[in-house]
């Protein structure tokens, strides 16, 4: 399984919160609509063998396009950056339990990661179970996830949204 790099974990959680209330399909959206499927295409294709990872390939194209431009609507590049930020330092340091909040002082947007619980699998990965709540436009969306750690220390989404 291919290790995906950190920004692509920020940004698949990140797209994983829709539900924004904007109307139009504005520039924000068009490259959230963009970076979604892209991240939701390599995400799927970790998954099956053969026929099984092509439709898992495309599953993760269209849905990771629809979250992707939802979200892509209202988050602007500055927000990903703190909610990325908050990921890795929940993902990384955080105990179980306890929330790593963001903000973005220019646009109100905030949110927060709480990492629920921490496990090791039978091939020795270290992996947290989350919770992700982002209140964008006075609306808050919650993500649960799970991410393991890879051997070169980046964290891979390997449930979400």
């Amino acid at each position: 399984m291919q290790s995906l790099p950190r920004s692509a974990l920020a940004a698949l959680v990140a797209l994983s919160l829709a539900g924004c209330a904007n109307s139009g399909y504005g520039q924000k959206q068009t490259v959230g609509a963009l970076a979604g499927a892209g991240a939701g295409g390599l995400l799927g294709a970790q998954f099956g063998h053969g026929p099984g990872q092509l439709a898992a390939t495309a599953a993760g194209t269209l849905a990771g396009a629809l979250l992707g431009g939802a979200v892509g609507k209202s988050l602007d590049q500055t927000d990903e950056l703190y909610a990325s930020r908050a990921e890795y330092q929940a993902l990384e340091y955080t105990p179980a339990g306890s929330a790593t909040g963001w903000q973005n002082p220019d646009s109100g947007h905030s949110g927060s990661v709480i990492p629920t619980r921490t496990y090791q699998t039978a091939s020795g990965e270290y992996c947290r179970e989350f919770q992700q709540q982002a209140a964008i436009g006075g609306q808050v969306q919650e993500v649960y996830g799970t991410a393991c750690r890879q051997p070169d220390g980046q964290w891979q989404l390997v449930n979400g949204g």
